[in-house]
């Protein structure tokens, strides 16, 4: 019995010892991705990246509108056309929600 209490005594300790260093490095882990996330250079290429993106769809989605016609379901072409709209606005600002 006294080594079975001396097990448990043993586990509790180590997960409050473990869950507080995790804690602590999950929180170190968080602030270098904000670092990292906010840096210029960093938000300049995702933003290039999401307008390539947005130019390669609608490349795609007029190479495939034009083989399958009509057929292209109307959500689909909505959500496309607003994608085109939306990387035609030179006011976008990559992080703000106003994509």
């Amino acid at each position: 019995m006294r080594y079975r209490l001396t097990f448990v005594a043993g586990v509790a300790l180590g997960y409050v010892l473990g869950s507080r260093a995790g804690r602590e490095r999950y929180e170190q882990l968080r602030k270098c991705a904000e670092r990292v996330a906010q840096n210029p250079a960093v938000r300049n290429a995702a933003e290039s990246a999401a307008q390539q993106g947005r130019g390669f769809a609608g490349k795609a989605y007029h190479s495939v509108s034009e083989r399958v016609g009509d057929r292209v379901p109307a959500p689909v072409a909505e959500r496309v056309r607003s994608l085109r709209e939306r990387g035609q606005n030179p006011g976008d600002d990559w992080g703000t929600g106003n994509l």
